[in-house]
C-alpha cells in the first residue's frame, strides 16, 4: 500500500500517506472519545498494517505490545484486546457520525479480528454495514476474536456483556443543570413532593443487596461496599420504581420487595470483575445476569464504580429495562406495593415499545383510572400525557378515535405531573412533548435540559432530548444524544433509527440516511415512509420514491394532504421545513401552499 492502488475488488484504496493523515485527524480530534491506551492501540493496529505486517495481529501480540501484557497473557481468560478493540469501533462511528463525515478516508475495524480497513468515503457506509451484517451471521467469537454484538451504521443497539463508560455530553449536562436549577428553583419544594410519599406504593419495589466480596489476592470490601452504594444512587433516579435499602426492618407478615439485584466482586492483581443479576424474590427467578470486567491500571476506581452503576441502573429501571419487560410480573405473588399501577406502567411501555393501535385505548383507559385512583402520583400523570400526545404526533399510524383536544390534555396532564413533583425527569419529559407539539421550543428545550439533568441515563429522557434538539436545529448535539440512546435502549423498536435517519439526511449523507430509514418502523408508521420517501428523492431514487409515495396515499391520504402541517410540527426552522419539502417534491409530490384539513394540532 505505498501509494493508492486497486484493492481486491477493483476499487481504489487510499494511499499510505493518505491513511496516515487521517489517523493523526482521528487521534488528534476531540470528537474521538478514546482514552491513552484506546489511542495506542489505533495507532499500533494502523502502522503494523501499513508496514506490513497485519498477519501478525493477534490479541497475544496486541496484548504485549500496547498493554504491557507478558508471555503468559492468555486471550480466554483476559478479553483486554477485544474488549478495547469493541470501544474503538464505537469511537470510529461515533466520530465519522459527528465530525468525520466529510472526511476522505475512512478508518474501521471490521468485526472478527484487528485488521483495520482502509478505504474512500464515497463507500464508507457501505463498508460499515456489511461488516455489522458479516457479525450477525459470525459464530460465538473464539479468545482471539472481536467481541459479539452486532454492528449498526454509526451506532449500535445490542449492549455487549463488556461494560464500557458510554460518551456522556458534559456540556449538555452543565448546561442542563443550570437550566434546571433557574426554571425550577421557584417550585421545587424543600421537603419531598406530595407524589414521592403519598403514593409509594405504586412503584415495583427492588432491594440491593450488599456486594458480596470473593476472595481473591485484595480484600475488595470497600470497593464492594462503594457500587453497592454507587448503585443505589443511581436507581433512585429512576422514578417508577422504588429502592429499598437492605436491612430495613418489614412488617413479619408483609412480603418483602419484590426483585433484588444482587452482586459479587473479585479482584486479581489489577484486573476487577463484577458479577451482577435481578432476581424475581417470590420464586428466585433470574430475570437478567451480566458480568463487567475492569483494567484498574488504567482507570481510576471512582470512575469504574460510577460507569458500572450507570450500566446497571440503565439496564435494570430504564423505561424498556428488566423491570418492566413483560416477564418480570409473571407467576408470583405482589408485594406491598401497588400492583395494579405497576401493570398499568408495564403495558404502558409494552405499548410503547411498538406503538401497538390496538393496544392505544386499553392502555389510556387505565392510565386515567389510575390516576384517579393515585391522583398524587406524578409518574402516571406524565405517562397519561404522553399517550394523550400519541394522538398528536403518530395520529396517521393509531387511526383511533381522538379527544377533541389531545395536545391540550397532553399539556395539562404534564403541567399537572411537574407541579406533583418538580424532579421527576419522566414528568419533565412530558412536558418537553407538549410544549414542543405546541410549538413552545424553548420551554420544551429547557424542560428536556431540566429532565436530562435530574436522570442522563434514562435513555427515553436522553432519545427525546436529542429528537427535540436536533428538530430544533441543533442537529450536532441532538443527533449525538439520539446515537447515545439507541446504543443503550431496547425500545421503542424502529423509533430512534428513523431520528439517526434524519440527522444523516440533515448532513447530506443520503446513503447513511437510506440505511437508517429501512431500519426504522416501516410496517404501519406513515411519518417513518415520509421520511424515507424524502431521501429517496433527494439520492434521486424517483422510483422507490413512488413507492413510498402510493403506500401513503392508500395508507394515509390525509398527511399528504396536511403535509405542511406535519412537517412544520416537526421541523422548528423554516430552512429545515423548506429542504424537506424540496426532497419531497423531488420525489414527485405536490405540496400545497395550504394544509386541507385542519386538525387538533
Amino acid at each position: 500500500m505505498q501509494s493508492s492502488r486497486a484493492s481486491k475488488d477493483g476499487t481504489a484504496s487510499p494511499a499510505i500517506p493518505e491513511i496516515r493523515e487521517q489517523l493523526e485527524r482521528i487521534l488528534s480530534s476531540g470528537e474521538f472519545l478514546a482514552p491513552d491506551r484506546g489511542r495506542r492501540f489505533l495507532e499500533f493496529i494502523v502502522d503494523e498494517t501499513l508496514s506490513g505486517r497485519s498477519d501478525y495481529l493477534k490479541a497475544y501480540t496486541i496484548a504485549q505490545e500496547v498493554f504491557a501484557r507478558d508471555a503468559s497473557f492468555d486471550a480466554q481468560n483476559d478479553p483486554v484486546v477485544r474488549i478495547e478493540a469493541g470501544r474503538i469501533r464505537r469511537a470510529l462511528e461515533r466520530y465519522y457520525l459527528v465530525a468525520g463525515h466529510l472526511d476522505h478516508v475512512v478508518i474501521t475495524i471490521p468485526k472478527g479480528g484487528y485488521v483495520p480497513s482502509f478505504s474512500y468515503a464515497d463507500g464508507a457506509d457501505e463498508q460499515v454495514l456489511q461488516a455489522g451484517s458479516a457479525a450477525d451471521l459470525l459464530p460465538e467469537p473464539q479468545p482471539d476474536k472481536a467481541e459479539p454484538g452486532p454492528a449498526r451504521p454509526f451506532a449500535g443497539r445490542g449492549t455487549p456483556w463488556v461494560w464500557y463508560a458510554v460518551p456522556v455530553l458534559a456540556a449538555i449536562v452543565g448546561i442542563a443543570a443550570l437550566l434546571h436549577s433557574s426554571m425550577f428553583s421557584s417550585v421545587t419544594p424543600s421537603s419531598p413532593p406530595r407524589s414521592s410519599v403519598a403514593d409509594l406504593g405504586a412503584q415495583p419495589r427492588i432491594t440491593v443487596e450488599p456486594f458480596q466480596t470473593v476472595a481473591g489476592k485484595a480484600a475488595p470490601a470497600d470497593i464492594a461496599q462503594g457500587l453497592t452504594d454507587e448503585i443505589v444512587g443511581q436507581l433512585t433516579k429512576f422514578k417508577e420504581i422504588l429502592v429499598i435499602a437492605a436491612g430495613t426492618e418489614q412488617d413479619a407478615n408483609a412480603p418483602g420487595p419484590r426483585f433484588a439485584l444482587q452482586g459479587s466482586v473479585r479482584i486479581e492483581g489489577d484486573r476487577m470483575r463484577l458479577l451482577a443479576r435481578v432476581i424475581r424474590q417470590a420464586d428466585g427467578a433470574v430475570l437478567w445476569a451480566n458480568n463487567y470486567d475492569a483494567d484498574l491500571r488504567d482507570r481510576n476506581l471512582l470512575e469504574v464504580e460510577a460507569d458500572v452503576a450507570q450500566s446497571i441502573a440503565t439496564t435494570v429501571a430504564q423505561p424498556y429495562g428488566v423491570i418492566f419487560q413483560p416477564h418480570a410480573a409473571e407467576g408470583a405473588r405482589p408485594d406491598n406495593g401497588d400492583w395494579e399501577a405497576f401493570k398499568c406502567a408495564q403495558s404502558y411501555y409494552t405499548y410503547r415499545a411498538e406503538l401497538d393501535p390496538r393496544a392505544h385505548a386499553g392502555v389510556k383507559d387505565c392510565l386515567e383510572r389510575t390516576t384517579k385512583r393515585l391522583p398524587t402520583y406524578a409518574t402516571y400523570w406524565a405517562l397519561l400525557s404522553l399517550t394523550y400526545l400519541d394522538e398528536v404526533r403518530f395520529q396517521y399510524k393509531l387511526e383511533s378515535e381522538s379527544p377533541s383536544h389531545p395536545l391540550a390534555l397532553a399539556m395539562g396532564a404534564a403541567k399537572h405531573a411537574v407541579n406533583l413533583d418538580p424532579q421527576n425527569a419522566r414528568a419533565l419529559q412530558a412536558l418537553m412533548l407538549a410544549s414542543f407539539f405546541s410549538n413552545d421550543i424553548d420551554a420544551a428545550l429547557k424542560a428536556g435540559a431540566a429532565a436530562y439533568a435530574i436522570n442522563p441515563n434514562d435513555t427515553e429522557v436522553a432519545g427525546e432530548y436529542g429528537f427535540r434538539l436536533a428538530m430544533s436545529g441543533k442537529w450536532d448535539t441532538g443527533c449525538e444524544l439520539i446515537s447515545s440512546a439507541i446504543s443503550k435502549s431496547p425500545g421503542p423498536e424502529g423509533y430512534y433509527e428513523v431520528g439517526m435517519a434524519l440527522c444523516a439526511y440533515m448532513r447530506g449523507d443520503n446513503q447513511a440516511a437510506e440505511l437508517w430509514a429501512r431500519m426504522a418502523d416501516l410496517n404501519h408508521n406513515p411519518m417513518h415512509h415520509l421520511v424515507l420517501m424524502a431521501i429517496l428523492g433527494e439520492s434521486g431514487k424517483f422510483e422507490q420514491a413512488r413507492s413510498e409515495h402510493d403506500w401513503l396515499q392508500t395508507n394515509a391520504p390525509m398527511l399528504l394532504e396536511n403535509i405542511r402541517k406535519e412537517v412544520a410540527l416537526r421541523l422548528h426552522r423554516t430552512q429545515d421545513q423548506e429542504r424537506f419539502l424540496g426532497s419531497l417534491r423531488a420525489s414527485g409530490v405536490t405540496i400545497p401552499s395550504t394544509d386541507t384539513a385542519s386538525g387538533n394540532q
